[in-house]
């Protein structure tokens, strides 16, 4: 049968209201009953163990993980990556969704949530640096992504402009020379977007092609996303034998429509994507993407932060590494 709370109360001697004041940090407590609570609550393997330990040493052992939804594949497979990193190094980790808002961005930052952990990895998507600055308080932090970027911060990035062009110019080297790009808007410049896109667009003038605006198609980053843009480009008229989906969702997406519409994959268009998720090698075609080090980047954001977090300097230089990438050729674009 499983200890309770009266258990605790009536190995240590005090009542079920000290019990509970204990555990959630009351502060008036003599130090010698709260001793005798936690006690109790070790010797009977209460279920708050953990909540006792840190109390003790002001340390969950928890991490927190942002993030903006789980059903994107990269995020899902990211934060798997970072649970396995956390749980070698004797942490465990809690997620949160913010749903690309704002106001869930900033509870997670500074609400219950944030107290439940000793640092934070985050993803933001709303929030700009000093709006992050200001909200994140004395606990550590460290971002993924680029859609912040800022000194400062401690951050872990992608060779986003890097991979984009490795992957143009692969396409380039195949002879394609009318490339869409699928998730960007002509004139982005930050965030993962804008940085794939100038990443393209280098590819482009490296080879001495002309950059059209009419190929670059702005999308929600998801399978629907890539389909329904693909659609509207046939659908114009607008000459293309490549596409390039600045995320696998959206080339899979694109890669079942062209299918659907009886385009033949790689002969009339090639297709590639960016993150090379796990559903990428099980396509047919197999999709041809960017592995951006996603491994990587789970190991060296959660080493930083637990370093941050064991740290007794208080004063640490920032660091910002970036993984590397890898091509990954297959039959979409061979």
């Amino acid at each position: 049968m499983a200890v309770t709370m009266n258990d605790v109360a009536r190995a240590a001697g005090v009542s079920l209201k000290t019990v509970s004041n204990v555990i959630n940090n009351y502060e008036f407590i003599r130090p010698t009953t709260k001793q005798r609570v936690l006690d109790a609550i070790d010797e009977l393997g209460y279920e708050t163990n953990l909540t006792a330990r840190s109390l003790r040493s002001g340390k969950t052992s928890m991490l927190g993980l942002v993030l903006a939804d789980l059903s994107i594949p990269f995020y899902a497979e990211l934060a798997s990556d970072i649970m396995k990193a956390a749980w070698a190094r004797g942490y465990r980790v809690l997620v949160e969704q913010s749903g690309n808002e704002a106001d869930h961005e900033r509870a997670a930052l500074q609400g219950q949530f944030r107290s439940l952990t000793d640092g934070l990895l985050f993803i933001p998507l709303a929030l700009d640096a000093e709006q992050i600055i200001q909200a994140a308080g004395a606990k550590p932090l460290v971002l993924l992504g680029e859609f912040v970027q800022d000194p400062r911060l401690d951050m872990v990035l992608i060779q986003n402009h890097q991979a984009a062009a490795a992957v143009t110019s692969h396409l380039l080297a195949a002879g394609r020379r009318r490339i869409a790009v699928l998730g960007a808007n002509d004139g982005d410049t930050t965030g993962s977007n804008g940085l794939r896109l100038s990443g393209y667009r280098a590819a482009l003038a490296a080879a001495g092609v002309e950059y059209d605006p009419a190929l670059v198609v702005g999308c929600d980053w998801r399978r629907d996303g890539g389909a329904d843009a693909i659609a509207r480009l046939l659908d114009s008229g607008v000459a293309f034998d490549a596409v390039f989906g600045l995320n696998d969702a959206l080339a899979l997406g694109a890669l079942h429509e062209l299918l659907v519409r009886g385009k033949d994959v790689p002969g009339e268009v090639a297709v590639a994507g960016f993150d090379d998720i796990d559903e990428a090698r099980f396509a047919s075609p197999s999709l041809t993407t960017v592995a951006p080090g996603r491994t990587e980047i789970a190991e060296r954001a959660v080493e930083l932060l637990i370093e941050r977090i064991e740290s007794k300097d208080a004063v640490l230089k920032v660091q910002q590494p970036e993984a590397a990438f890898e091509l990954r050729v297959r039959q979409s674009a061979p």
